[in-house]
Parts: C-alpha cells; structure tokens; sequence
C-alpha cells in the first residue's frame, strides 16, 4: 500500500481541490476560504467567499476564477480587484444549495445540487444539474440524480460523469452541442463506494473519494476496481496534480455528520501519494 503524505493539516473541511498553475488550490468549508497550495505545504488564502458550506471552484475559458456560492444559489467571479461579482443567479432553478462545478474547454459552466437541504435534516429527493453559458445564461439540463456531488469531462470534452453519493454509482451524460445533458446512463455501479469527489486520469479512468469508506478509490467505466489507497479519515475530494499529474492529492476529515461540522479542532488534512497514470480531463 503507497504511504500517504501529509501536505498540510489545520483545515475545518477541505473540498473541491483543483490543479492549477502549478498548485492545489482547495475550498476551505467552514472558514470560508479558497486557498492555493504547493506541494510542500506553503498554502496563500486567495479569496475569502460569503458562504461557509457548500462551496466549489473553477476557472473559465478567460483564465478567471469561477466559485459556487452554493447557499447564495449564485455563480461568482473573482475579479482583478479581487471583488467576487455574480455571474449567474441558480437561485430560480432550485432554492436548495448548489454544490460542486465544472466547466469544459467551451467555457460552460456545469452545477448541481443535491435537491434537498442535507444540512438540515431534510428528507433526501432528486438533484439537478444546470449549464451556465460563457454569456451568463443558466437553465437546468438534468432533473435526477440522488445526491449529486463530483463531476469531471472528458478530455475529447464529449461527456460529464457525476457521483451520485446517495446512488452510489458514476453516471454518465454526452455533452450535446448546445451544452446540453443527454443519453443519461449508469458509468459505474459502486457496490458498497459512496463517490463524494471525483477526476479522471488518462486512461480513462476514475478516481473517486469516499467518506464513510475512508478511501479513495480507482475504476474504469463498468465498475472494475483498479487501485483502492485508505486513509485514517474520511476522504470527501480528490486531483491529480503536479509537474506531471502522477500525484493524487485527497482532501479528507473527520466526519461525524452534519449535525456536527466544525464542532472541535480542525482535522481536515491534504494527502498526497504518487500514482501510476496521469491526470486527464477536467477540472
């Protein structure tokens, strides 16, 4: 079993790691933080965002950092100034908190929500997923999915696969020429994994962080397991970065549920081991 570095520790909740400009930039849930990390554990707080929990982070076709501030309903961007400006109301579409985002080589923006509020006790029901063109546009392209959470595309840029956390399957969607979602289909069906983050690597496939299971774990499209790395916690989000993407960067935390979620002393860490394949697709 390839032994887990500790990169840096302190965090409340780290999520939504991306590679980016030679570092791992990662939200910081609870404190309200993105930050962007080396990988010798130097860390710079880039933006504080008006939101705690859920939040999520890419850039668009411009180079411009892009965040989800999923209790707002709003896509935000960070200026040169350093200001976050609204590029898009999601409030419309659905009034429970938007989570994690991806956008693709065309600049369209992909967000989902879970559909219910999590944080709240609520019962769970169907997610959804909304395009947000570069133009600042936003309508919903997918109705379904239990617990969306993860999503990643693929690197020719013709399909998005999202975790279904509470599914606990990878689903799969073609990208249509207007951005839209459609020959929805089972990816993989996950057995006993509760996929939380997701990426791709350049075989094809993917990588996915599980919380209950305290793992990360690689499967090809069909469900196959291919590599299983555990860690001491729960893992909630993983990347492939580095010089030369052969390094899995997890995100992971103790977890006792969401009744307890920034109760006591931070335990969120960054982890990173080498691996054999490198990073494809996006983020």
């Amino acid at each position: 079993m390839p032994e887990l570095d500790v990169v840096m520790t302190g965090l409340t909740l780290g999520e939504s790691p991306r590679w980016h400009d030679g570092r791992l930039w990662v939200c910081n849930w609870i404190g309200g933080q993105v930050l962007a990390v080396a990988l010798d554990g130097h860390g710079e707080l880039v933006c504080t965002v008006p939101t705690t929990i859920p939040f999520s982070i890419d850039w668009d076709r411009d180079g411009r950092l892009l965040v989800v501030s999923g209790q707002d309903g709003k896509l935000l961007r960070l200026e040169d100034d350093r200001d976050l400006t609204t590029v898009a109301d999601l409030s419309a579409i659905s009034p429970h908190p938007w989570n994690e985002l991806v956008v693709d080589a065309r600049g369209n923006a992909y967000v989902n929500t879970v559909g219910f509020d999590m944080m709240g006790g609520a019962e769970p029901a169907p997610g959804a997923i909304a395009l947000v063109t570069p133009d600042g546009a936003a309508r919903q392209v997918v109705r379904g999915g239990m617990f969306p959470n993860g999503m990643a595309v693929t690197d020719d840029g013709g399909t998005l696969i999202v975790a279904e956390s509470y599914g606990r399957r990878l689903t799969a969607f073609d990208i249509a020429d207007d951005g839209g979602l459609v020959n929805g289909r089972i990816w993989a069906d996950l057995g006993d994994g509760v996929p939380d983050g997701i990426c791709l690597d350049a075989s094809g496939a993917v990588w996915y962080a599980d919380v209950p299971n305290r793992r990360c774990v690689r499967v090809r499209e069909g469900g196959e397991v291919l590599e299983t790395i555990t860690a001491d916690r729960g893992c909630f989000a993983c990347m492939l970065g580095g010089d030369d993407r052969r390094t899995l960067c997890i995100t992971a935390a103790e977890w006792g549920g969401p009744e307890g979620i920034g109760d006591g002393d931070p335990t969120g860490q960054i982890l990173a081991v080498k691996v054999e394949v490198p990073g494809a697709g996006r983020p």
